[in-house]
């Protein structure tokens, strides 16, 4: 059984350990919360189950009440839900949502795993961390992995989707003297806004040349569409603007240059596809784990990591005519990136839950 908050960040990599698992005929169930509904016919899970959760909205007495007295109910759905399906192991992939199926197993001494996609252990798994069989890491050094729990972890990498894995195989190709020069900007509900207020008056202030040349490809919220397509078109500036790509895999593929956020699965996608980024980590996260995530990227020389505050319209237009004039920097940051790359991640998780369900069979 597969638990993971309904984000993107968190049931990507459990999609990708989902597809794994069928593939050595190990049946899936996958438990979450409300926000997951929209992955449901997606999910290559035999049911999806539902239970009571909740995150520390605050620290008034009130909140931490609320929130505990959720989880609780949680843990006792949980445990019932695990009494009937009988999982060989259960693999939480972070967030509150995972707690009450993960304290549920270890209640009934059901094998566990945690996997911590970002640099950073994640205030959910911190406090599971202790409870677990083992964990899974995505990065050689993570932080506020200590003590005991530290003895039980393993390198795994994120795992990413076999969308991903299939356009991973076509190389990065810089772009040509005159273009075209394809860009492709997403970020997220929380990210789109910021890029769709950010990059009209960064593209405008670019040389007319490069703005013939250049295809935008950019992630918008609903409300923005329409001004952001206005602001392109008066620039003469190509762009196909939509709230969603389902073939994100494919328009990475395709991509010269990326300007994203720094989320988990954003960086490790780029990583395992080679793809030069511009990163702006979302700011004011907890840990500032998007942060972590973009630095590391950047120190291997595969991303340039900006922060928001100081991200002014000429300073990201100036990044970017920089880079779309040096073809031969993105092929370097391209090569570098994919150097960090973990494409074999998800044979490794599978692997490990593959030793639980056998530490399960073998203690029945």
């Amino acid at each position: 059984m597969l638990a993971a908050g309904g984000t993107g960040g968190h049931l990507f990599p459990a999609l990708a350990l989902a597809q794994e698992l069928a593939r050595r005929s190990i049946a899936v169930d996958l438990v979450t919360d409300m926000r997951g509904e929209g992955f449901g016919a997606a999910f290559p899970a035999r049911a999806i189950y539902r239970v009571p959760s909740a995150t520390l909205a605050g620290r008034s007495p009130l909140a931490v009440v609320r929130t505990a007295w959720m989880l609780t109910r949680g843990v006792g759905a949980a445990f019932k839900l695990l009494g009937d399906v009988k999982p060989g192991a259960v693999v939480g992939f972070g967030g509150y949502p995972t707690f009450p199926p993960l304290l549920a197993a270890r209640l009934r001494r059901i094998p566990t795993a945690l996997h911590e996609q970002n640099a950073v252990l994640g205030r959910a798994n911190r406090m599971l961390a202790p409870q677990v069989t083992a964990i899974a890491t995505s990065f050689a050094q993570t932080r506020h992995l200590q003590g005991a729990a530290a003895t039980r972890a393993r390198l795994t990498g994120n795992p990413v989707r076999d969308a991903v894995l299939e356009w991973s195989a076509h190389g990065y190709l810089p772009p040509g003297p005159v273009g075209p020069f394809s860009l492709l900007v997403f970020g997220g509900s929380q990210g789109a806004r910021f890029f769709s207020d950010a990059l009209p008056p960064a593209l405008a202030l670019l040389a007319p040349e490069l703005k013939a040349n250049l295809f935008v490809v950019q992630q918008c919220r609903k409300e923005d569409l329409a001004r952001v397509e206005a602001a392109y078109r008066a620039e003469g500036i190509r762009a196909h603007l939509a709230t969603f790509f389902a073939n994100l895999p494919e328009e990475m593929a395709k991509a010269h240059l990326v300007i994203g956020r720094a989320g988990a699965s954003t960086t490790a996608e780029l990583a395992v596809m080679g793809r030069p980024a511009i990163l702006v980590p979302l700011p004011h996260a907890l840990d500032d784990d998007q942060l972590q995530n973009a630095a590391r990227l950047a120190e291997s020389g595969g991303a340039w990591c900006l922060a928001q505050g100081e991200l002014t319209p000429e300073r990201l237009a100036a990044a970017i005519a920089r880079l779309f004039g040096a073809p031969g920097v993105l092929a370097e940051a391209a090569a570098a990136a994919k150097l960090q790359g973990r494409p074999d991640a998800v044979l490794r998780l599978a692997d490990l839950v593959e030793e639980l369900v056998g530490s399960k069979a073998k203690s029945a």
